[in-house]
């Protein structure tokens, strides 16, 4: 049996990680590491170097980013039928690639508080985080998933980047946002993760 180790931590985008890998429904090995200390120890800096969480290690292959997780996973395992059709692979690749780039950039910059000039707009890319979001929700008007009306892997990228968005205030409670968010939270797998990850993460203090 091919060996899978999961490198995480709760309080990160590890959890996206832990979603698709209860989606494979592949067994694998959890290592919680801690910012600061394990996150940045010499034994981890040879799988990341970035000393950063989430990281996979397949086989003695490791794969970073969640993204790119997602997309290794899929195909890893075709049975967990997560993978393109290739009917399906350009909306699953675009949007993939989109939610990694234009959607993360441009959520991170408006939640600093960075005012891009409009006449400095084509430096960052994708224009405005307006355009990115008319984008993103274009796409999901009329559809189900990413591809259509079948769960890929994208959608496990794809649906964290608008879960997290909502819960956390960055993105706007648009309709096609919150239904498309609603749907993903019905996911037995996402569901066992999100238990996972809750239940080892440490109590908050009150604010």
């Amino acid at each position: 049996m091919s060996e899978l180790i999961f490198y995480t931590n709760p309080m990160s985008r590890g959890r996206i990680a832990r979603w698709m890998l209860e989606e494979v429904g592949q067994p694998y090995r959890t290592e919680v590491l801690d910012y600061g200390t394990t996150m940045k120890a010499a034994a981890y800096l040879t799988i990341n170097p970035m000393g950063k969480v989430p990281a996979i290690v397949h086989d003695g292959q490791v794969v970073t980013e969640c993204a790119a997780i997602c997309a290794y996973l899929a195909e890893a395992f075709p049975d967990a039928g997560l993978a393109p059709r290739a009917e399906e692979r350009a909306d699953y690749y675009r949007w993939l690639f989109f939610a990694a780039g234009p959607i993360e950039s441009a959520v991170m910059i408006k939640a600093l508080g960075v005012d891009v000039p409009e006449e400095r707009r084509r430096m960052v890319g994708y224009g405005s985080y307006d355009e990115v979001l008319d984008a993103l929700e274009r796409m999901l008007d009329g559809r189900s998933f990413v591809t259509g009306d079948r769960f890929t892997a994208a959608d496990v990228y794809v649906g964290s980047q608008i879960r997290w968005g909502l819960a956390f205030g960055t993105l706007p409670a648009r309709p096609a946002f919150t239904a498309y968010s609603d749907r993903l939270g019905e996911r037995p797998a996402l569901i066992r993760a999100t238990e996972i990850d809750d239940a080892i993460t440490p109590p908050q203090p009150a604010h």
